[in-house]
């Protein structure tokens, strides 16, 4: 497993980290916490969560998974609420869940920030809020996650305020990084020195079912997972790729990915005109 710097906290993070969105009530609790505990040995140490995934379920498995194992964990988690009472309520929930007394990364939860959501975390007291908490040792540092460039996420990362953006990035969706030009919300990002962390960093299978559309035959033999990730990865402007690890065989994929670093691309080159 490779190791990357999360912009202004200073925290070494795995760049391959544990995705929690998948999880559901229907998966076998046995066995995601015992695919967790072989990720953290493995070397993964970013996981990432929220109260929403799988109504609670999700922080409840990763709870049990990491109780004898928190300081090996960066631990990331989210508030559906922007407004005080409401992110105060949303962590004390989550701590509950996951067993523990502060979470490393706290994030508003996007979607697509709108003037109404923006407006409400700067000047309805959401950011206040974080601060404050961060100041009582309940986080550790802050950010936000999104789905793209939506005039909000911007005016988040210009405050100056928030340590991380988690992000959506990969090769079909472009907008929130020019790698060329250097402009988007990612370079924006780093410019504040925040950490970048990457939702669907293999497309979420969009690409994998398109090419299996279009070219069943000469894609059977293609391992396009790797492919999409190691693009995502030869970014460097990332710092983590979140993926849904599923199986111990996921794992050790994606440490291979990890740990093939003669592969990663000049993305400069590809993207040249």
């Amino acid at each position: 497993m490779q190791y990357r710097t999360l912009g202004k906290t200073g925290l070494r993070v795995s760049e391959i980290g544990y995705g929690g969105g998948r999880v559901r009530p229907e998966h076998d609790e046995k066995a995601l916490v015992n695919m967790i505990h072989y990720a953290i040995d493995q070397g993964v140490n970013f996981i990432d969560t929220a109260p929403n995934y799988g109504g609670g379920y999700s922080e409840t498995v990763i709870g049990k998974a990491i109780a004898d194992q928190r300081d090996r964990c960066i631990l990331a988690t989210k508030t559906e609420a922007f407004d005080p009472d409401g992110i105060v309520s949303d962590l004390e929930g989550s701590l509950q869940r996951l067993g523990t007394n502060y979470i490393d990364v706290l994030q508003f939860h996007g979607g697509w920030f709108y003037e109404k959501e923006t407006e409400q975390i700067l000047n309805g007291g959401g950011l206040e809020t974080y601060l404050k908490l961060k100041e009582e040792g309940k986080i550790r540092f802050i950010g936000f996650s999104a789905d793209g460039p939506s005039g909000g996420a911007e005016q988040l990362i210009a405050t100056g305020q928030l340590d991380m953006m988690q992000i959506h990035y990969n090769l079909m969706y472009q907008s929130t990084c020019d790698t060329f030009g250097r402009r988007g919300v990612i370079p924006d990002a780093v410019a504040q020195d925040m950490g970048i962390v990457l939702m669907r960093s293999t497309t979420s299978n969009v690409f994998q079912n398109l090419m299996k559309h279009c070219f069943p035959n000469e894609m059977a033999e293609v391992d396009v997972d790797s492919f999409l990730l190691n693009y995502s990865l030869s970014n460097p402007m990332v710092n983590v790729a979140l993926m849904s690890l599923q199986s111990i065989e996921d794992v050790d994929w994606t440490n291979a990915v990890s740990d093939n670093v003669d592969a990663r691309l000049d993305l400069r080159a590809i993207h040249g005109r």
